[in-house]
């Protein structure tokens, strides 16, 4: 990313909180619309009495948020209007997701089959949105506003919690179906004002090279980079996916999980991004990653300890449980931090949307394998292999930074 990129966009005061008024508009955008669909929606299908089952079909609408690498380069080498590269793709797919969100008016919420098809074509349109929004944030936030940037981002998702999900149940039991998809759809028209704002000082330039995955592929620090998103948040999926089983199993009342996983997460993950932000900038990325990879250790030691029985009580669960949301909101402000400073200023789009589906990945397996685990060897041994692997990312991780660090020119 050069300077003058970012001089172009962003210069001065005045320039900088528009940017970041701009990102927080757009990662609002797409928040909201995803929250209603894996939020707001599932509730809704139950009380109906839609089976189990067929809501945990819902799940196949996060399949383009983790395949959208392979249509990245797209993003970043097609202009759907000259004058505005990523700011029309923004436009168009945002207008796609409203047109989504209205097609609901015309589905029952016991049609199972109609919401997937309505939620598919809205999940690909946001992780399209989604390619864009990065691209421009990794192309245009200075290397010291970048925490701030992903801590934005952060924010911006726990709102669209709260507007697609919570208040989206409200209006549901208040309003009824029709009201609540009309009342969601006009939130998702009021970020468009964020893509009118946006201001790229390379619209109308042809890009210098093919933005590809081989590309990325073919940079040395790009590649040490993936080995971390591959590998940092392995272990984590694993003890997430088991974390309100095993509360349950372990006698926790409803509710206090209910509180636990719902409002009181919100609340950690807004503090947990500005944390991590202002401790980006005064410590360096290197070296939160690993304070927070060995906090997160400590956290599934924790669980680890209290299934085998070493620990009783509910409070140590709680604390773990706490903890260990604080430390993943922070985890991804870091993380999407360092993501940035490796992406190129050909393809930022693609470079960071490789990186970011890399370690949602291996975070997605590892929740689809955790029960599978738990029930074959019990949560003690789930939890002691999840601690064990923790612990071993944070090494390969503090590796291959200090690797790139030594590089000739390294851009951390």
């Amino acid at each position: 990313m050069s300077a003058v990129d970012q001089a172009a966009v962003a210069t001065g005061g005045r320039g900088r909180m528009r940017l970041f008024a701009v990102l927080g508009g757009l990662y609002m955008a797409q928040s909201i619309p995803s929250y209603l669909f894996v939020a707001a929606i599932p509730p809704i299908m139950r009380e109906q009495g839609v089976s189990r089952t067929a809501i945990g079909y819902l799940s196949i609408l996060m399949l383009p948020l983790v395949l959208k690498f392979l249509w990245a380069p797209l993003v970043d080498r097609v202009r759907p209007l000259a004058r505005a590269h990523r700011a029309s793709w923004v436009c168009i797919t945002q207008a796609g997701v409203i047109l989504a969100i209205l097609a609901l008016l015309a589905v029952e919420p016991t049609n199972v089959a109609a919401i997937i098809a309505v939620g598919s074509c809205a999940s690909l349109l946001i992780s399209t949105q989604d390619i864009a929004t990065d691209g421009y944030a990794a192309k245009y936030l200075p290397p010291e506003d970048r925490p701030i940037g992903n801590a934005i981002q952060g924010a911006a998702v726990a709102f669209g919690v709260i507007i697609g999900g919570t208040l989206g149940l409200v209006l549901y039991h208040h309003i009824g179906w029709t009201g609540m998809i009309l009342m969601v759809a006009g939130f998702s028209v009021v970020p468009l004002i964020a893509a009118l704002a946006m201001r790229e000082s390379d619209a109308s330039a042809p890009a210098t090279a093919r933005p590809s995955l081989r590309a990325f592929l073919a940079r040395p620090e790009a590649r040490q980079i993936l080995w971390i998103a591959l590998t940092y948040r392995a272990s984590e999926g694993l003890v997430k996916a088991m974390e309100g089983p095993y509360l349950v199993d372990a006698g926790v009342p409803l509710d206090v999980i209910g509180l636990i996983s719902g409002l009181a997460a919100t609340t950690v993950g807004l503090v947990g991004a500005a944390l991590a932000a202002w401790l980006i900038r005064r410590s360096g990325v290197a070296m939160v990653l690993s304070l927070l990879g060995g906090l997160r250790t400590l956290c599934f030691a924790l669980f680890a300890l209290h299934a085998y029985g070493a620990l009783t009580g509910h409070w140590p669960l709680f604390g773990a449980a706490f903890f260990q949301t604080l430390i993943r909101y922070m985890e991804i402000v870091a993380l999407y931090s360092l993501f940035m400073a490796v992406t190129s200023s050909d393809q930022p789009g693609t470079d960071f949307t490789i990186l970011a589906c890399a370690q949602l990945v291996v975070y997605l397996i590892g929740s689809m394998l955790s029960g599978r685990i738990a029930d074959a060897f019990g949560y003690g041994p789930l939890f002691a292999f999840c601690t064990a692997l923790s612990g071993a990312a944070v090494v390969l991780a503090v590796a291959q930074l200090r690797a790139i660090e030594r590089s000739p020119s390294p851009r951390l």
